[in-house]
């Protein structure tokens, strides 16, 4: 499986200073708790090491362990990638070039699911409130018997364990 661990947007200094982080992103969820920390710092440093080294209008790929750090320098302002040594470079300069979304089919498909599903949660919402107005509505009418009355409330109990949500 490839990974991202992280992104990075950082901009260039005068001659002498550091880059300025701008941006960062980090999943360090395949690192243990304690040692998070110290792997964003060395994150960072890395970060700003590669981007110092990486000239404008330039790319390159540093390979640490089983680590590359990708970076691009358009025009002072550097997007670095630090992904395993699987993740393939072609996709790496892809992620680094554009919009992640646009790079990443899977971001996209994963987008439009959440957008989805949220849909269908404000759905199921609408179709519950409408449930409990039909409940008022058979209580309040003086038009349904009680034999019909009786009948909606146990068809609604009947239905209940059959219902998932």
């Amino acid at each position: 499986m490839v990974k991202i661990t992280a992104l990075m947007v950082v901009k260039d200094s005068p001659q002498g200073s550091d880059p300025v982080i701008l941006a960062t992103a980090t999943d360090l969820g395949n690192f243990g708790f304690f040692q998070r920390p110290s792997v964003k710092e060395f994150i960072v440093f890395v970060g700003r090491t590669v981007a110092k080294r990486t000239p404008p209008g330039q790319r390159q790929s540093v390979q640490h362990e089983e680590y590359k750090v990708h970076s691009y320098n358009r025009d002072g302002l550097c997007a670095l990638g630090f992904m395993d040594d699987h993740y393939p470079v072609r996709s790496a300069f892809s992620l680094l070039n554009q919009d992640p979304a646009e790079a990443d089919k899977l971001l996209k498909i994963q987008r439009e699911l959440d957008e989805t599903k949220i849909i269908l949660h404000k759905t199921i919402e609408s179709v519950l409130e409408r449930g409990e107005k039909l409940d008022s509505l058979v209580d309040k009418s003086s038009d349904l018997s009680a034999a019909s009355q009786m009948f909606y409330k146990q068809a609604k109990r009947s239905n209940q364990c059959c219902t998932v949500l």
